[in-house]
């Protein structure tokens, strides 16, 4: 799909205004759940929406596809992309999803995402980060929070970290300063930036070591030093980011335990000194 063609959901509101009842009907009814034309067909559709076969042909014109099926694919297409409103079903806006379901769906994910990863990969990545000249961490948009959650639990271990672009900056002010004695952390979570494709490529001639760390969907990085996928399945329209926060949680208690008698250290003197200047 053409990178500046309009999404399928843009095309929808765009003729909103001017649809028929019926058609109106069908249109609110697929803004609300998007995923649904990407997974059943035109009859299923038009049970679902409660209106005729012959609106959803009328209404699939109305958009500009040749077909039904041309306006599937378009769909799909978008659903890859990772937006929220692609994970809502008719189904679901009927009732609430139980806390039981959540909960056994966040133990799923925990199990998925740890049975892909190999204890020795977090130890390889724990040591890379602790002789690193300097640790990189990047985050856009979902991933900004955690990138920047993971460099503040290892701040309590690694001196030279930092979360990158801050408030008024720009990457290449950054990018400029990666060596190959580096370790960057990449958080590539749905929805991922434009740039993210250059990004990766930028840091791979840095010659720095790549952490990368994304949802299920991505497939694997070739030219990561590691790449850990963790699996973001959810009742509901939002993503469960339970695993993504466990690695973080992992990644940081190991540098800790492989530091030794430096890390230690190290937490003591954080400890000292916020005692010292009663912060907290």
């Amino acid at each position: 799909m053409n990178a500046k063609e309009r999404s399928f959901l843009t095309r929808v509101r765009e003729v909103l205004p001017e649809l028929h009842p019926a058609e109106r009907r069908l249109g609110d009814f697929v803004c609300d759940f998007p995923g649904e034309i990407a997974s059943y067909s035109a009859q299923e559709l038009a049970a679902l929406a409660h209106v005729s076969k012959a609106t959803v042909s009328r209404f699939i014109q109305r958009l500009g596809y040749e077909n039904y099926e041309a306006a599937r694919r378009h769909a799909r297409a978008d659903k890859q992309t990772g937006s929220r409103l692609f994970l809502a079903t008719a189904a679901d806006s009927a009732g609430e999803q139980s806390v039981a379901a959540h909960v056994a769906q966040g133990v799923a994910n925990l199990e998925a995402t740890f049975l892909a990863i190999a204890e020795s990969q977090i130890n390889a990545a724990s040591q890379a980060m602790l002789k690193a000249r300097k640790v990189w961490v990047i985050g856009f948009r979902a991933s900004h929070s955690f990138a920047t959650y993971l460099q503040w639990q290892l701040t309590q271990v690694i001196e030279n970290i930092t979360a990158i672009p801050g408030g008024g900056q720009t990457l290449g002010e950054h990018l400029v300063s990666f060596s190959d004695e580096d370790v960057v952390i990449v958080f590539g979570l749905r929805r991922r930036i434009a740039l993210m494709d250059s990004l990766l490529a930028q840091v791979e001639k840095s010659g720095a070591k790549l952490l990368y760390i994304t949802d299920e969907g991505v497939p694997f990085l070739g030219h990561a030093a590691w790449h850990f996928r963790c699996q973001t399945l959810a009742p509901g329209p939002l993503f469960n980011h339970v695993s993504v926060m466990a690695l973080c949680h992992l990644l940081t208690t190991r540098c800790i335990e492989l530091a030794g008698v430096a890390g230690r250290n190290r937490l003591r003197g954080i400890e000292a000194l916020n005692d010292a200047l009663e912060e907290l």
